[in-house]
């Protein structure tokens, strides 16, 4: 798993090799093999950083150093990190754009989406337009998939980091709520 590991992170580092030094911290080039350059991801259930709010990414970091939040490629690269790197990371992403990735919802259940969001009163944590704030992610725009698995993860407490939270109100959608909820909350842009 180690030498897996380190191959990985080798190829990573070796394809952002053509960046300018100047242009991302160093430790970021670790994370765009994955997050996408500038943080804007085109990987399935990988989320999108660019934009998300730096309180956010320090936190995630940090619950994933620290065990927290688990995941077999994050919680290694975030090991190491220290924790004027984890802030350093946070802000450079905070700092981007979020690009439009060409997600086209589904009217239909984006509306659905919406009335359920409204239901469950997401606004009052994520703020209107899903913009977040402090330690609650920005997710208007976010990946599509990654909202589908991270709202499951959460129902089935499989991520807890969130001191139950979202897994409270998680635990009360059915798949088709999820599914609502994903196209409404990935098509804002």
């Amino acid at each position: 798993m180690k030498n897996i590991f380190t191959l990985m992170v080798s190829f990573l580092l070796m394809s952002c090799a053509t960046w300018a030094a100047d242009d991302i911290p160093a430790k970021a080039a670790m994370c765009v093999g994955c997050h996408g350059v500038n943080g804007n991801s085109t990987m399935l259930g990988v989320p999108s950083l660019a934009s998300q709010n730096a309180r956010y990414i320090y936190l995630q970091l940090r619950d994933y150093q620290e065990g927290r939040r688990d995941n077999p490629m994050m919680s290694p690269m975030a090991a190491g990190l220290t924790r004027p790197e984890m802030q350093a990371l946070a802000t450079y992403f905070s700092t981007q754009k979020l690009s439009s990735k060409g997600f086209k919802a589904d009217p239909d259940k984006a509306k659905l989406g919406l009335a359920k969001a409204n239901e469950t009163l997401c606004a009052m944590c994520h703020l209107g337009e899903f913009k977040g704030q402090n330690e609650i992610p920005k997710v208007a725009g976010q990946n599509f998939d990654y909202v589908v698995s991270t709202l499951k993860a959460f129902k089935a407490k499989t991520r807890t980091n969130d001191a139950g939270n979202m897994t409270s109100v998680a635990g009360t959608l059915s798949d088709d709520d999820i599914d609502n909820l994903a196209h409404y909350i990935a098509g804002l842009n």
